[in-house]
């Protein structure tokens, strides 16, 4: 009969990773433990992931508030320096802010509002709304976001962002001044030299600033894309997906990537027979329905992964079949009749009405959003993750 057992996810523990550890053999040997530990089998497409986080420790991957200054300094003048659309986070830019206040005079600190990019708000839209205020036109200093709003405090940190960004620009031997404006050609009326800050939009954004007349425009994925005296980097995404490692220092995305995700595959071939897909994880894809913050801050969810997780689900929905193609059918016979529909299913079922409302979105995303769910990233301690059963289907034996 049909295995009863789905898609499985489990957390597997392993070693506190520091520079130079042996990843292929670490993340191999904790998955053949626990396999050991808990009596399951590996089997054929089972797929084992493991965090960013410690691709990077691995590497040694960090960068000093101090080695961000002198790569903003030199890419930006040193002088005044408009910063925009920041995400508003402790871990995520503090910072990195921190290093670019460093690296200039005076700071134009742009925020987007009523909320970041990824959802944190600083004010709710019913206070837009009450108060008449547009924000895809209006532009606002902080006093007049004072006398409208007050001060805010983050939902769920209790911080309130405009405060303590500023703060830390002043700490860091900066002037400051902030205005809120989700036009980012605002800020060419205070400076010509840009960073922008966004993570999801930043073509867009470069594009508009440079052809409205920004001079030096950089987004933060062009800060730190390579090694400031002896720094880490990453010559992709720069400081986009870094991360506090201490009050001075970030721990950056992983690079180069790939050839580890293709050694572990290779080396669990090797030791189990089977043909085990690899990827890096980071930030899942997803929403908090009551704070509203969208959890990827990260470019992208996966930066390096085995060539079987390419590609988009291409799956039926059994519901549809059940009440349309197979109404008249129950039991037996319709477990059948599906499992034979699954069987004959092409390659591609993209605008078919028997694929409507299954998910439309890349296996790595899918995959690295249960991962994030399921090692969390608090004390749980299982920076590995294996999933089995995720490419079963009804059929599976």
């Amino acid at each position: 009969m049909s295995r009863m057992v789905g898609t499985v996810s489990r957390g597997v523990r392993a070693p506190i990773i520091r520079e130079g550890d042996d990843l292929k053999t670490i993340v191999t040997d904790s998955v053949l433990e626990a396999a050991r530990q808990e009596g399951f089998a590996l089997r054929d497409r089972d797929v084992v992931a493991m965090t960013e986080a410690i691709v990077a420790r691995a590497q040694g991957n960090y960068a000093t508030v101090d080695d961000i200054a002198a790569d903003v300094r030199e890419k930006l003048g040193g002088e005044t320096v408009g910063v925009i659309f920041p995400i508003l986070s402790r871990n995520r830019f503090a910072i990195c802010l921190r290093g670019i206040a460093k690296g200039a005079k005076k700071i134009i600190l742009m925020l987007s509002y009523p909320s970041d990019e990824v959802g944190n708000h600083l004010i709710d839209w019913d206070a837009l709304d009450s108060k008449g205020v547009d924000p895809y036109r209006d532009v606002l200093s902080l006093e007049k976001y004072r006398e409208l709003f007050g001060y805010n405090k983050h939902r769920f940190t209790g911080v309130d962002y405009v405060d303590y960004y500023s703060g830390l620009i002043r700490e860091a031997g900066a002037e400051v001044e902030v205005v809120f404006a989700n036009d980012a050609r605002q800020i060419l009326s205070y400076t010509k030299n840009v960073i922008h800050c966004d993570i999801h939009t930043r073509a867009r954004t470069s594009r508009i600033l440079k052809a409205a007349g920004g001079e030096r425009v950089f987004g933060l994925d062009e800060i730190m894309t390579a090694s400031v005296n002896g720094s880490g980097y990453n010559e992709k995404y720069g400081l986009l997906g870094s991360n506090k490692a201490t009050e001075d220092k970030v721990k950056l995305f992983p690079r180069d990537c790939q050839d580890l995700v293709e050694a572990i595959q290779k080396e669990l071939l090797e030791k189990t027979g089977k043909h085990i897909e690899v990827m890096v994880y980071g930030d899942g894809a997803f929403k908090d329905p009551i704070g509203k913050i969208w959890e990827l801050a990260d470019p992208v969810v996966s930066p390096a992964y085995t060539a079987g997780l390419e590609g988009t689900p291409n799956e039926l929905k059994l519901k549809y079949l059940a009440d349309n193609d197979f109404a008249a059918l129950s039991g037996e016979a319709l477990r059948e009749a599906i499992k034979g529909e699954i069987a004959k299913k092409d390659g591609d079922l993209v605008g078919q009405m028997v694929s409507e409302g299954t998910t439309p979105r890349r296996l790595t995303d899918l995959i690295g959003s249960l991962c994030d769910l399921t090692s969390g990233s608090g004390d749980k301690g299982t920076p590995i993750v294996l999933i089995q059963g995720y490419f079963d289907n009804y059929t599976a034996e």
